[in-house]
């Protein structure tokens, strides 16, 4: 299985914040290194030093990295016209040597709309929005050089456009899709995604998901082997029980909780969860860090929960 380090920095985080937590991710020898797309945080006092852009966030971590690879989990597809994010994340992927990933979405979050002045349409006009934002980005990124793209949808409309630039991944970066929606997740998931991802699931969600999605790639003519399973999972490890619960205590967690619902306790519990999700399928893990000053927290994963696992 592979791990992947996932931030939240609407919660309260630098830039420099961010590149300490990316510049650890890769030195511990993770696979990659993921940020939500939120621009509100969520609970409490409005934190210090504000929301930072995902993908500015990105471009700088792509000429500050080597190795790992780098995304969003994921992008709001509200927040963003297809055309300029088909730009910016194949701007990203170049200064990147080609790491980027696309985890997009419907975006959920309505407080966050509101306070940025940005509009937040039904959830049906959403999905339809999405869909047809994955036909813009992935019809501008597979358009063959010298010849122009156009699209005429119901929200967007796209004419003669030079469809450049081009990513550096061929056809394009992978385009990661999630949720627990029994219908249009899975059919979009199905079509466009090279990842299905079940953000903060049980077993048994988990479970039902995957086997929604691998019927809707069943339907669209799809082997669901080519697709990477995948779920995101909060972390609160410690070497004993006592640093474990001083890690879910300072994310606001109790310990238990985090046990029951993500990754917490020892190093061993962890690695036995990990193991019971790899049972139904996981291929990749997400490991959700809510406290980045906490450095020691990767290394500790990498030394005693990487090798076991990967």
């Amino acid at each position: 299985m592979q791990l992947r380090i996932f931030t939240e920095p609407q919660q309260g985080a630098s830039y420099d914040e961010l590149l300490a937590v990316a510049r650890s991710t890769e030195e511990c020898g993770f696979d990659a290194f993921f940020r939500s797309d939120h621009f509100l945080h969520m609970g409490g006092v409005d934190p210090l030093p504000g929301p930072t852009d995902a993908w500015v966030t990105l471009g700088g971590l792509a000429r500050e990295t080597s190795r790992i690879r780098l995304g969003t989990l994921v992008t709001s597809s509200t927040f963003r016209l297809p055309g300029p994010l088909a730009i910016a994340v194949a701007q990203v992927d170049a200064m990147s040597g080609g790491r980027v990933e696309l985890g997009i979405g419907t975006g959920w979050y309505d407080a966050e709309h509101h306070a940025y002045g940005i509009p937040f349409p039904p959830l049906g006009e959403r999905f339809e929005r999405l869909e047809e934002q994955l036909d813009v980005i992935t019809g501008l990124w597979r358009t063959p050089v010298g010849e122009s793209f156009s699209y005429d949808g119901s929200h967007y409309a796209v004419q003669d456009s030079p469809a450049l630039p081009k990513p550096v991944q061929a056809p394009h970066p992978p385009i990661v899709i999630g949720g627990h929606g029994a219908h249009r997740t899975p059919r979009l998931a199905a079509r466009y995604a090279a990842e299905y991802n079940v953000p903060f699931p049980s077993l048994e969600q988990t479970r039902t998901q995957f086997e929604r999605v691998r019927a809707a790639c069943a339907e669209a003519g799809r082997d669901p082997a080519s697709l990477v399973w995948s779920v995101a999972l909060v972390v609160a490890c410690g070497r004993d029980d006592a640093q474990a619960a001083r890690r879910a205590k300072a994310i606001g967690r109790e310990p238990d909780e985090v046990a029951a619902n993500g990754l917490g306790g020892t190093p061993a519990q962890v690695v036995d969860t990990l193991g019971r999700f790899a049972e139904v399928g996981v291929q990749r893990a997400y490991l959700q860090v809510l406290d980045l000053a906490d450095l020691d927290h990767l290394d500790l994963l990498a030394e005693t929960v990487l090798p076991q696992v990967s």
